[in-house]
């Protein structure tokens, strides 16, 4: 009896090891068995958002600028929806000349509208950039990918010319 009733407690103990080992097991683990075809066939974080902010990376790709033409709806409003997307850095409020080597990259974006001899720095990451009230006629918005010290990544300058209507309201809230 005393015999069975050891025995019987030998296997509760080695069965909660590997039960405490089994819950302990890293995810990718079991990360096949959690994914659902769909799941499987998506892009990763990874491919999506990038690399964690959590690791240095060594040789990071370059820098990227993609921006659209104006969303055309609200031109004859006066209103200007520019759409953007940065691949390789993080649009921050970052500034100065310690923050070049920091790692995953980080920048913003200067704006500039027309032919005046001020602009902006969005740092929202919003990506859109918002123009309301813009009077009619032909109008050209300069955006710039730039580091935190203000230079501009190499290549990283798009330029994007529209037209307001004639008509259209000198100012609109929306």
């Amino acid at each position: 009896m005393k015999r069975i009733a050891l025995f019987l407690i030998a296997v509760a103990m080695v069965t909660g090891f590997v039960v405490v080992v089994a819950q302990t097991s890293t995810l990718t683990d079991k990360q096949p068995a959690l994914l659902s075809a769909a799941d499987a066939a998506a892009p990763s974080a990874k491919e999506i958002r990038g690399a964690s902010p959590y690791l240095e990376l060594e040789n990071e790709p370059a820098p990227k600028l993609i921006v659209d033409p104006p969303l055309p709806n609200l031109l004859d409003l006066g209103v200007v929806w520019i759409q953007w997307r940065v691949e390789n850095v993080h649009v921050v409020p970052v500034f100065g000349k310690g923050a070049l080597n920091v790692s995953p990259r980080v920048g913003h974006l200067h704006v500039h509208v027309d032919d005046v001899p001020w602009y902006w720095a969005d740092v929202s990451d919003v990506n859109t950039i918002d123009l309301a009230g813009m009077p009619p006629g032909p109008h050209t918005i300069l955006i710039e990918l730039v580091n935190s010290n203000h230079d501009v990544f190499p290549g990283q300058s798009k330029t994007v010319t529209f037209t307001i209507p004639k008509g259209a309201p000198r100012s609109h809230t929306h």
